[in-house]
């Protein structure tokens, strides 16, 4: 056993890519030598990936995988033999199609060399097996394999074409490759890829090596990099010493850096070696957003900017660069402050023009913008979105002028200057620019709040007005959309509808706000009008199911069970407000002792009525004559009452732990009590008893789904 190396030297490989690509090429290749049975069970693979390489380090690795018996079935012994037992044609072909044409010759059960036939039962009949010996594979056939399988398995964004050292050949790979390493210890595995032979040499850093690297072995490879290459290989490592650069360096400066893991990851994919610098641009730009700010210097330069004790943006900030610099980094420093002010001066531009015009004039504009061929112009969807938060804000009691002027101005911004430089500002810029126009803090604050939340994790709107405006936005894009029949499909979702129906779910569940889901629909739909072109009803149930398919699934990201999700949802709530109150409560109901007992005598009911087309009478208590259904009766008068009005109350928690005294009369109906007897009238009226008392049961959830089995 020695541990393996398999390097691949590129061209600069696309950061974005990097980690993601370093990893398939590490697991690709493991899992092509431990599918040949070259490694052994505590085998450790080490994913590297810099800029300009993709490799593996493999801990322990066989030169050749152990030859392994093996039995195969070949056919039934009655197509094999004839009547005589002599071998049949067909038999014949498929032994000489194996190879085993000698094995004709030979009796049953007698070795040739390894292989030998015989004849057991396959639990139908008795077949006639081979039995033989796979030879094993040595390490060049296995990694030529393994090392093939990986590349065309690789999660390549774009292919790149380009030729080989011959300009003929014409090769596919995400960059141009240039150099491969296999090391099987310190013995080059000649395995071939990309047009490369395998070799041990590679590159070094580019500018602060001096260029080819040797490498000794698979071992010395990770530290020969570092300490003669100037690489870093390993992008866990490289990534855990720029966070140390970083907070070393703002904490000389008394700062906080801005160090989202976007950003990290990007930057420790463009550097091999990574080195911090600080620099920084006039204070005068500090009167710009501070949005705007970090988001040119995130985005566009990638630099990390800064915040002093109080959490204000500095006019400092942080770069890593790929090179240590001979002056102390003084070239670097000023060379990034030189770029980053022309990059904040045409911020500050663009912030000074808009503010010279107020977000109202621009309302007009949106009329040259086209949202969708079908639903007309961004100035049309604008006045829709309005309609539908006055209705909303009737609905909840907010400020209906607010909530008005909030819808006409939210989408303002998106004929801004700021905003068309930096789309990702939207809503951020229109409550600048509102609060410079004078208008009222809510309103401004709901111009920014309306787009969340934006995605998975993000805050929702803080503000009434705020929540209004973003459930009207999100309700004309879904009912719109579906309207005309743009629904989502597979993995596509052009518009995000996923999204919009996730925010919209998250808004009524967490801000606890008492409309349902088909009033919002209905809203919606109205002012829409004609533009949907598909018939109401048929779109509210879409609607209604994609909904709950989205709530089912953010149930179960918080932990909830798929039984206690599903005896919910299965109810079709439209209140999706009340819906966790509904699933505490089922929870807190099955840690009662009488739970499974009442879950197993509820599904039983439910049963029973699938087989009945409808109850044709009402229950009359006064018809029963058996001692199981009369004390039933008698202890379901009782609970029901009190049932109803805790769940009137919404104590749903209260309701379901109600239902504990039905548990022994249940019991004691189901042991005595036959439903189905041959006097119809008894039996429909024992079908009404149970029918009312499922009723009840299930006010709160769907209790026979709380079911095990």
């Amino acid at each position: 056993m020695n541990s393996l190396l398999v390097e691949l030297n590129t061209e600069e490989l696309p950061p974005k890519a990097l980690a993601k690509l370093a990893q398939a090429f590490a697991g690709g290749i493991e899992a092509g030598l431990r599918e040949r049975g070259l490694l052994v069970v505590d085998s450790k693979a080490t994913a590297f990936g810099s800029p300009r390489r993709l490799a593996v380090h493999i801990s322990a690795v066989a030169p050749r995988s152990e030859d392994k018996p093996f039995k195969q079935k070949l056919m039934p012994l009655s197509v094999a033999q004839d009547k005589a037992k002599n071998w049949t044609a067909a038999f014949l072909k498929k032994l000489d199609g194996l190879g085993r044409g000698h094995l004709a010759k030979v009796s049953v059960g007698t070795h040739d060399g390894p292989d030998a036939l015989c004849v057991e039962n396959d639990g139908k009949a008795e077949a006639v097996y081979l039995e033989s010996v796979a030879a094993g594979q040595n390490l060049l056939v296995a990694l030529q394999a393994a090392l093939d399988e990986t590349i065309k398995a690789l999660p390549i964004p774009k292919l790149m074409n380009y030729q080989l050292a011959d300009g003929v050949t014409t090769v596919q790979f995400v960059r141009p490759a240039h150099r491969l390493v296999a090391l099987h210890g310190h013995a080059v595995v000649h395995v071939q890829a990309l047009g490369l032979i395998a070799g041990t040499k590679t590159f070094g850093h580019r500018f602060q090596s001096q260029g080819e690297v040797a490498v000794h072995s698979a071992a010395t490879y990770e530290e020969q990099l570092e300490r003669e290459g100037r690489v870093i290989v390993s992008f866990e490592k490289r990534r855990a010493r720029m966070i140390e650069l970083l907070t070393a360096a703002a904490t000389t400066l008394k700062a906080t850096p801005l160090m989202p893991a976007e950003l990290i990851d990007e930057v420790a994919a463009l550097v091999e070696w990574p080195v911090v610098y600080e620099s920084g641009f006039e204070a005068e730009f500090l009167d710009v957003p501070p949005e705007c700010l970090v988001l040119t210097m995130q985005q566009h330069q990638r630099y990390f900017p800064l915040q002093d004790v109080g959490g204000k943006l500095m006019n400092r900030f942080l770069l890593v660069s790929n090179l240590e610099a001979n002056d102390g980094g003084e070239a670097i420093r000023t060379g990034n402050a030189r770029v980053v002010r022309a990059r904040l001066a045409d911020a500050k531009f663009f912030y000074d023009q808009d503010r010279k015009r107020t977000l109202e004039s621009r309302v007009p504009l949106l009329s040259g913008v086209v949202y969708h061929n079908k639903l007309g112009s961004q100035l049309e969807r604008v006045e829709r979105v309005i309609g539908i938060a006055v209705q909303v804000a009737r609905a909840v009691g907010a400020d209906i002028t607010h909530v008005e002027r909030a819808a006409r101005l939210a989408k303002a911004d998106l004929r801004t200057e700021m905003v068309g430089e930096f789309p990702e500002l939207q809503g951020t810029m229109g409550r600048y620019y509102a609060l410079h126009d004078g208008e009222a803090v809510d309103v401004a604050d709901a111009i920014a709040e309306h787009y969340k939340p934006r995605f998975a994790a993000d805050e929702l709107p803080a503000s009434v007005v705020g929540i209004c405006v973003a459930l009207a936005d999100k309700l004309e894009a879904l009912v719109g959309l579906f309207g005309i029949g743009e629904r989502p499909t597979g993995d596509k979702d052009p518009y995000a509808l996923r999204r919009h129906a996730i925010g919209i779910l998250r808004i009524l569940t967490e801000k606890q706000v008492p409309l349902e889901l088909t009033r919002l629909f209905a809203i919606a739909s109205e002012e829409l009008g004609s533009r949907i072109t598909i018939d109401r009803k048929r779109l509210f149930t879409e609607m209604h199911e994609f909904f709950l398919d989205r709530l089912s699934g953010l149930l179960r990201e918080q932990s909830y069970t798929a039984n206690e999700v599903d005896a919910v949802i299965s109810q079709v709530p439209t209140r999706v407000d009340l819906v966790p109150a509904q699933l505490a409560a089922v929870r807190a109901f099955m840690q009662l002792p009488e739970a499974e007992s009442l879950v197993a005598a509820n599904k039983r009911i439910g049963n029973i009525l699938k087989k009945v087309d409808a109850i044709k009478t009402p229950f009359d208590p006064a018809r029963l004559f058996e001692p199981a259904e009369k004390e039933l009766s008698t202890a379901y008068a009782r609970v029901q009452p009190i049932a109803e009005q805790l769940f009137s109350k919404g104590d749903y928690t209260g309701m379901l732990k109600s239902l504990v005294p039905l548990k022994l009369p249940v019991d004691r109906f189901f042991d005595d009590v036959m439903v189905n007897v041959d006097d119809e009238g008894l039996r429909n009226n024992r079908l009404a008893l149970l029918a009312s008392l499922r009723e009840t049961m299930n006010r709160v959830a769907d209790l026979s789904r709380l079911s095990a089995l």
